[in-house]
């Protein structure tokens, strides 16, 4: 079984783009306190996220930098080699439910 709960704040405003083919999706990073601290600092992890179709439309215009979102997925690695031919690795959450946690004042802010 390959499932991911995880809930934090959005790290960069959510932009919509399209696949050559139109479909619709976004990419951001979500910032995800560890529950315990290192010398008295909080510490968060960064999760990479990709939704698609409408869920990536409905992210794009209704949250921004600092919303903190419920997110249920699966985990998906992939690689590729970059422009100087070294193979890349990334490790991403692929989106099959977002909620929108809080009230929209409270992403607003």
């Amino acid at each position: 079984m390959n499932k991911a709960l995880l809930v934090g704040r959005i790290t960069t405003k959510p932009e919509l783009r399209t696949t050559s083919s139109g479909i619709p999706f976004t990419r951001f990073s979500v910032a995800i306190n560890r529950p315990f601290t290192n010398n008295g600092e909080r510490t968060a992890d960064f999760i990479n996220i990709l939704v698609w179709r409408k869920q990536a439309e409905n992210v794009c215009n209704f949250l921004d930098k600092g919303s903190q979102v419920a997110i249920e997925g699966r985990i998906q690695t992939r690689n590729y080699d970059d422009q100087n031919g070294q193979k890349r690795y990334v490790t991403e959450v692929i989106v099959e439910n977002i909620d929108f946690v809080g009230s929209r004042r409270d992403n607003a802010q």
